[in-house]
């Protein structure tokens, strides 16, 4: 099951505030316990929780809220592109709608579409690789 990530992140964020409550538990009774050693009340003995272990996992969880949030606005930013560069939806369903609706395009059409879109795909990455190739010969 592929969870979007929208979803995903939703997930994440109670795990990243139990890790903060963790990290900042942890972190407090360090800084207590050091308090205490430097008051020459406690011996020099390691506490039994680690810091560094906890932030990593703090930060573990962020990156992977991150990543998401930006896969997030990655889908966005490419459905906002097909919208713009092809406006009508092209019908999933196998039965064709009545006609006279004009709210979809004919898988045809759309057909023709994307291999107009990919022909200036390879003309624009033609012009750019003789242009790299120009630049490259008169250096």
């Amino acid at each position: 099951m592929e969870v979007d990530p929208v979803s995903k992140f939703k997930l994440l964020v109670p795990h990243l505030k139990e890790s903060l409550v963790n990290l900042m538990r942890i972190a407090g009774q360090n800084l207590v316990h050091n308090a205490a050693i430097d008051n020459q009340l406690k011996s020099g003995d390691n506490p039994s929780q680690r810091v560094d272990k906890n932030l990593e996992e703090f930060y573990s969880t962020l990156d992977q809220i991150e990543l998401n949030l930006r896969l997030a606005q990655e889908c966005l930013t490419q459905h906002q592109e097909s919208v713009r560069h092809a406006p009508l939806p092209v019908p999933i369903m196998s039965k064709p709608e009545p006609s006279g609706e004009g709210q979809t395009m004919p898988y045809g059409q759309f057909l023709g579409l994307a291999r107009s879109q990919v022909t200036c795909a390879k003309e624009i990455h033609d012009a750019l690789v003789r242009c790299a190739d120009d630049l490259g010969g008169k250096r």
